[in-house]
Formats: structure tokens, sequence, C-alpha cells
């Protein structure tokens, strides 16, 4: 028996034909060059140059937009209100397109709120009432704190209450102004001596979905606009002088604003409204950013490569035997043989996939950010994870599909499977095709599970969005996916390295001599 390492380089020999070469150098150039055409198709439109996006405390990008009726607090100070009302409107509901009507998405928010400032994206903690979410506390974007569940209705009014010590912020509710409930207390670091402290009101578009394809979905969100009206309003620690209105973010920008109901604060007979649109909250998709992995839509054209390279790579060697049991290319496939196979393969496909998507992510998503689409950060281990987990999953759909072609033993079987079982459920799941339910078991339950590695959306309950494959929102996390896919691969190697000798003995497959009938040799 050869050693380890001869047998590797006898298998890296067979393997390197002009053919599998060239095939693998146009997988890895369909990675970069259809990833960098998809990123420089996309472009923004706006009047004049695209304002920056807004960014938290963190660096990523936020949705900081809503009407704010502010003064200034010091380090130690409270605000105190009751909110009587919630009102809103809805452009063009579902289903019909031609009316404006009144009502309140549930994520529809009004309440109190303490701002490091009024630029877009600085530090913040509000206390809210939600359209069917009851009451919350939210802070900084991405967090969010449940309180009681009741919301506002006539003859059922909501107190709030905010108190700030240094950095921490508390908040509490209550139905009658006197038993108080603490809903929570948060942290925020860095906030400056002075903050600004007010009433806000916000609304995030209403998400409906039109049905397409077989049953899948694509978004529609229409704009809506929310109010909340408030007295007893209290403040203790906050500069004299009067209230300053206004708007974080743009407003009054559309027709309905300007036309009919201004977004902005209104003082009358001891009351306070407030009106406002947007949102407070994490950016994402839904909002026109594109997270890294949208610059990857070469990968499906570069896994149908490596699934037919590494099928044919494992059926392609087969011919009748001459005798003899030197390990040359006539030689009998063993389970050794079949495990260098594995590594040769998957170590070629990781090595020419890798390059690639190291070249596209950088700079397709640099291509983006010059066209003016915002892109979703990420953190250093995270982009490398979607680089390098990208590259060993397709490594590990190369092994699969050796391991099918083995088993099958005829291309024209092993590649349709192979196809099937991989690609068709990476592909058709990342258009809006199928029933979201549908999708999702599919990327829970085939191989294409694996491509979980890539994704770098993250779900968020606040914030309204069409979390489905085909919006980019996988049903695993990246290690789950990976693990089902790790599962299949072993399953199907083990049962191709089960079904082969462990050995030649020098005349054969299954010791036959050189005077028995011809067997076939892979």
């Amino acid at each position: 028996m050869f050693p380890t390492s001869e047998r590797l380089r006898r298998e890296w020999t067979g393997f390197r034909r002009a053919g599998r070469l060239i095939a693998m150098a146009a997988a890895a150039l369909a990675v970069v060059v259809l990833g960098l055409l998809h990123a420089s198709g996309n472009h923004a439109s706006c009047d004049g140059p695209c304002p920056a996006e807004p960014t938290g405390p963190d660096g990523a990008l936020v949705n900081d937009q809503f009407s704010f009726l502010h003064r200034p607090m010091g380090t130690d100070g409270s605000i105190t209100v009751r909110l009587t009302s919630m009102t809103g409107t809805l452009t063009y509901p579902p289903p019909r397109h031609d009316r404006i009507v009144p009502g309140l998405v549930p994520w529809a928010k009004a309440g109190i709120i303490i701002k490091d400032g009024v630029r877009p994206g600085s530090s913040y903690a509000a206390l809210m009432v939600t359209g069917s979410h009851g009451v919350r506390m939210q802070y900084d974007y991405r967090h969010d704190i449940a309180g009681g569940g009741a919301g506002v209705a006539d003859g059922a009014p909501r107190w709030l209450r905010l108190t700030r010590s240094g950095n921490a912020v508390t908040g509490h509710e209550s139905a009658d102004g006197k038993a108080w409930t603490e809903v929570g207390t948060v942290l925020l670091p860095g906030l400056p001596e002075t903050v600004r402290v007010g009433l806000f009101a916000t609304s995030p578009g209403d998400l409906t979905l039109r049905r397409t394809g077989l049953g899948g979905a694509t978004e529609q969100v229409r704009w809506t606009q929310a109010g909340g009206t408030f007295d007893h309003v209290a403040l203790r620690g906050a500069a004299a002088g009067g209230w300053s209105d206004d708007g974080v973010g743009e407003r009054n920008r559309t027709d309905w604003e300007r036309n009919h109901l201004a977004s902005g604060a209104v003082e009358r007979n001891g009351t306070i409204t407030v009106t406002g649109t947007g949102d407070i909250g994490p950016a994402g998709a839904e909002d026109g950013a594109r997270p890294v992995e949208s610059v990857l839509g070469g990968v499906a054209a570069a896994l149908l490569v490596v699934l037919v390279v590494a099928v044919r790579y494992a059926t392609g060697g087969r011919r009748e035997a001459s005798g003899g049991g030197a390990e040359g290319a006539g030689a009998p496939v063993t389970r050794a043989r079949l495990g260098a196979r594995a590594v040769v393969v998957a170590a070629v496909t990781f090595a020419t996939a890798l390059p690639a998507l190291a070249v596209v992510v950088p700079f397709g998503t640099a291509v983006l950010k010059d066209n003016g689409i915002p892109v979703i950060g990420v953190s250093a281990l995270t982009g490398a994870r979607v680089v390098v987990g990208t590259a060993a999953v397709l490594a590990l759909a190369a092994v699969l599909a050796l391991a099918l072609g083995s088993l099958l033993r005829r291309a024209r079987y092993a590649v349709p499977v192979a196809v099937l079982a991989i690609a068709v459920p990476y592909v058709v799941t990342s258009f809006p095709l199928l029933p979201d339910g549908l999708a999702q078991w599919l990327l829970r339950v085939t191989p294409a599970a694996g491509f979980a590695v890539r994704q770098t959306l993250v779900e968020h309950p606040q914030v309204v969005a069409h979390y489905a494959p085909s919006a980019g929102y996988l049903p695993l996390p990246w290690w789950a996916g990976a693990a089902v896919l790790c599962a299949y691969t072993a399953v199907f190697l083990g049962l191709a390295l089960k079904r082969l000798p462990a050995a030649t003995d020098g005349r054969g497959v299954g010791g036959r001599g050189s005077g028995g009938p011809a067997v076939m040799r892979w």
C-alpha cells in the first residue's frame, strides 16, 4: 500500500486533466464576474447626492426618523406623561389600493424618549405604546424590552415615565399614574451631560405580501403615519424655556404631509399631539440596504460546475481490468483511494473558491457603496465566516457529489441526483417562487442548508420585514446549516466507502485471479 502522501499525489495527478482545471477556473471566474456585474448594476436614485445612511452607536446601519418635541435635560431628571390616545393613517392598504384609511400598523410608536441630540443614529432610550404590541422600552436601535400588553384605548390612557441617573435610564408605566411598574433599566455608555428629552411619534411602513410564482410572495411597503395625544406632562431636571419641535431624519416630504396632515407637534387646550412617520430601529434589506452576501450570486453557477466535475471525477475512470494490483489509473477503487479522491476534490474546490470569494466580497460591496447603495456592515469575523464558510460548503458539496457518483456509478444518474439534492433547493429558494413555509423546510432538510453560512441578515422581532428565504432570511443559523450538510456528506461518503473493498490482493477486486471473468474498475 502506498503512503497516504503518495496516494494523494497520484489522485491529484489523475484529477488535473485540462478539462477539469478549466472547469474549476470557470467556476471561480463566475463567482467574481457575476458578483461584480450584480454590484455594478445596482444604483441609488436620489435628487442630488444621496444622503449618508445613519449609523448607530455600534456603527451599524439604523433607521432613525420620527417627530420629536424636546428640550434639554441634565445628568439627573425625569419626564412623566399620560398618553390618552393614538391615531394613524394607512395609505392604500390591501385589499383595495385606492383608498387612504385610518389605522395603526402593529409597530407604530408614540411615547417619551431621552436622546443624545437630534442627530440620526445617536444613542437613545425610549418608552412607548405601540399599535399592537403594548408598552415597550427600546434603546440604541437593536434592543427591545416588553412591558405591559395593554395599549391605549378610549377611557384607558397609559402613563409613562423615563428617569435618567447618569448613564442609566429607567422606564416605568402605570394605568392610573399612582401605581407604577418598572419596565426596565438600561445603560447608555457615553451619554453626554446634556441630552434632549421629550415626546415622539413615528410609524414604519405597512408591509403586505403579493402572491407570485407557485405560492411565493413579494413585498409591498406603504407609507403610514401615527400620532399620540399627551397631557399631564411633568419634567424634572430639564432646562427652563420652551419646547423645540424637530424632525429626526426626513419629515413632511410626502404629498399627504404637505397637503393634509403635517408631521410635528401641536399644543392645544393643555394637550400635545405629536404626529410622525418612519421608524427607530436597525436597518435591514427591507429598507433598501444590501447584505454582503448579495454579491455572491455567482455561487450558484459555481456550484453547478463543481457538482458536475466531482461526479465525473468519481465515474469517469471506469475501465476493464487487465490484472495487476498497482494503484495506477486503471487500478480498482478501494476505500483508501476513494478517501484520497475525496480529499483531493475538497482541497481543489476550496482552494479554487476561496480566492474568488475573497475578491468578490470586498470589491463587490465597495462597488455597491460607490453606487450609493447602503451595505449592512458586518464584523471582520462574520466577513471571514462568509468567505471561508462558503468555500468550505462548496468543498463539502463536491465531496457529497463524489460520493453520489461512486454509489450510482453512472454520471447520467449521479449528476441529476446531485443537482436536485443540492443546487435546486439552493437556487429556487433564492427567489419568490415557492411558499415561504416550503422554502424554509427545503433549507432545513436538504444539503442546501449548508449555505446558511453565507447569511448575515439578523431577524429583529420589533422590525417589520418579510422573514423568508427569498428575502435573504434563512431558517437555520449558520452552524446548524453547516451541520446538516456535513451529516449528508458523512453518511453518503460512508455508504460509498462501505461498498468498496478495503484493499486489493494484487489480482483484482474481490480477489479474482487473472483467469477469472473481467471486472469493472473505477
